[in-house]
This record gives structure tokens, sequence and C-alpha cells, in this order.
């Protein structure tokens, strides 16, 4: 029967308490207890709204590209201090006397099983959790504390635990702070681009895990993906995929594929990508294939413009490729002829190869064209290395 309706005939008796005598009232009593009984029965067992005292809670983090979900509720101190820790919260295992009866650890909350979700395998305090969804028990001790990850995370609090659904158990160091933590929670803290350290904390105590990801592995595996959809089909996305390769030093060989489709005469490659050619060269270098490196960098030459140039050669001359830089700067010359940048660039190209006599007459042209005092101190103090016989670089 629908609830309206139930609701309905529960109205009706009640009304007879008005109306009728004693027996008719006890009548209307037991039916609409049974009536009661049935629209409670149809009440859903697990509301979102607090749960007793505590507060339902899920805190959420993306940790590398692992997306990891704790759902917990939040007890509160309300004045037990001193007496959370090994006293509301029990030592090690226990007999709850409920449930399997079996020794169990806390539930590490309160109400029902605290869950941890991942979706992608972590390491737990260096030790390999697969993907999935988990019970989250703590076997608290003050010297050291056992964090377990049971297959069974569906029950009311640890009742049920039962140790041969362990999926993990790792040991920690409670930790204890200066700071009162009045309702339980759980945080996400120390986070690298591949880790973060998840910490529980209530009343003045502390028990802190490490998760860890592949986060190299992961992202990899993402770029390929999306080299296999649309955002692999055009020279921009290929080349982003290939740039991490050479960014990360991962994979290189895979970034190498990915950088000559991009800059490849037929789609969807690009063969005047500027940037495109310089990941590709710098793939080559990495790789050890250094003359073929050059070639593609003298190839890219052709397309940049005078301040992609201009940084091209700084970087060469960082790497210690002073004769390749020197090529650079000449061509940029070439195409932007008695302009400060490129004057700039032809100083520190030249020197770099050790001719100071000749860096010093491109210094001194760039000083008269210097847009600003910044600049002209930058090029005077070029100078004085220069004509002292130093390398301005």
């Amino acid at each position: 029967m629908h609830k309206s309706n139930l609701l309905a005939l529960l109205l009706f008796y009640l009304n007879n308490l008005k109306t009728n005598n004693m027996r008719n009232y006890l009548i209307s009593l037991s039916i609409a207890m049974f009536f009661t009984g049935s629209i409670l029965a149809q009440v859903p067992y697990n509301l979102a709204s607090p749960n007793g005292y505590t507060k339902k809670a899920m805190v959420s983090e993306q940790v590398g590209l692992t997306q990891v979900n704790i759902t917990y509720h939040r007890p509160a101190v309300k004045g037990r201090e001193g007496k959370i820790w090994g006293g509301i919260i029990h030592n090690g295992f226990v007999d709850q006397r409920f449930g399997n009866r079996k020794l169990s650890p806390w539930r590490a909350g309160a109400n029902e099983t605290t869950t941890i979700e991942v979706d992608n395998d972590v390491k737990i305090e260096g030790q390999v959790l697969a993907k999935g969804k988990y019970g989250l028990f703590i076997a608290y001790d003050s010297l050291e504390s056992v964090i377990i990850f049971s297959n069974k995370w569906d029950s009311w609090g640890s009742f049920f635990y039962d140790e041969n659904e362990d999926a993990l158990r790792v040991k920690v160091k409670p930790q204890g702070s200066s700071m009162n933590v009045e309702n339980l929670k759980y945080e996400f803290t120390n986070q690298t681009q591949n880790s973060a350290v998840i910490a529980l904390s209530w009343e003045k105590r502390t028990i802190p895990f490490k998760v860890e990801v592949d986060y190299l592995k992961q992202q990899f595996n993402a770029f390929v993906t999306e080299s296999q959809n649309p955002r692999g089909f055009t020279s921009q996305g290929l080349t982003i995929a290939a740039n991490w390769c050479l960014q990360n030093n991962y994979q290189l060989d895979k970034g190498l594929e990915w950088s000559t489709l991009a800059t490849s005469s037929s789609f969807p490659g690009d063969p005047t990508s500027f940037s495109a050619l310089l990941t590709k060269a710098g793939l080559l270098e990495k790789l050890r294939k250094t003359d073929e490196s050059n070639a593609v960098i003298k190839a890219a030459m052709l397309f940049g413009n005078i301040g992609q140039l201009q940084q091209l050669g700084r970087q060469l001359l960082s790497a210690k490729r002073p004769g390749l830089a020197l090529e650079v700067f000449e061509f940029s010359y070439s195409k932007n002829p008695d302009q400060f940048i490129t004057l700039v660039g032809m100083t520190r190209g030249l020197s770099a190869n050790g001719n100071f006599i000749k860096a010093l007459e491109f210094a001194e042209k760039a000083l008269l064209l210097a847009p600003n005092d910044a600049n002209k101190q930058t090029v005077r103090e070029m100078i004085g290395k220069l004509k002292s016989g130093k390398d301005i670089n």
C-alpha cells in the first residue's frame, strides 16, 4: 500500500479517539501502531541526515590522476578529553560482544563502516592496494597502530569484521598534537605530484598514512588513450603528449613516435610547426641522435619568429651546444638585422664560441639601441667582461 494511503487510514483510526468508547480506542490504537510500523518499514535505512550524535562526511582528493574518496562519520569529543584514545577507542582488537563476536579493530569513525575508495592501484605506506572500495579500520596502539583495508565495507561499524577479508594491513605511528580537534576528521596533507598523506585527527591525536601513485605511468597511459581519440588527430595534441615525454624523460621512444607524426607532411602533422619540430629535436637529442636533432633544429629555424629564435639560441647555450646556438643567432640576425635583440644574440653566440673581439663589436652596437636603462646597464656589463677576455654567458 502506498504511504499516503497508510497515513490516511492512520488518521481515520486516530479520530476514533475523540468519538468512540474505550474498546474502540484500544482497537484503533492497535491498528494505528500496525500502520505506523508499516510506514516506518518503508523508510530508507541509511538516510543522508546526521545519524545519532555524529555527522556523516565525505572527503575526496585527486592524488596524481587517482581519485581517493573517504566516507565516514564524525564523532565529537564532548568533554571526554583524555578518555578517547585507549578508552572510547579500544586498544588493538577486542570482542565487542555483538556481531560475529570475533576480535575486532576500531571502525575508524562512528556508525557505519568508514570506507575508502581508489579508482586506480595505489601504494599505502609502500604496499600495493588494488583499485576498489574498502572498509577502513584501525587497531589502535599509542606507539604503533595498524591500519586495515578490508574487502568488507558495507556493514555497520566493525561488529562483523573478519581478518580473512583483509586486503592490506600497514603499521603507522600515531602523532600527538597541541591542537584539539572536536569532531573527528580526515584530511589530505603533504601533497606532491604523486603522493599525499591522509591524516585522521581527533582530540589531540593524529594517525597518518601515506598514499602514493605511479603518476608517470598513469599520465602516459592517459596520453596513449588520447592519441587514439580526437585529441590525437591534431599536431598540437600529439606535440603536447610528446613534449610531456621529453620534459619527464619518460617513454622517449613513444614521444619520438608522436612528435614524428606531429611534424609529418601528412595528416595530422604540421611540418611548419616550430614548437613541434623543437620537441622532436629535443627527443632525438635525449636519445643520443645528435646529428638528427641538429638537422631538425635547422629545419625549425625557418618557422621561428625573432623571440622564438632568441630563446632557442639561449637554450642551446645552456645545453652546451654553442656552435649550433651561433647558427641560430646568425640566422635570426640575417632576418632581423640591427635590432637590439638580435645584436645581443650575436654577442652571446660569438662570446660562447670564444670570439670576444667580434662579440664586442655587436655589443657596442647593441648599447646604442638599448631600449631602457636596465638594458643599457646589462650591455655595459657585457662589454666590460668582453674587454677583459671573459665569456658573458
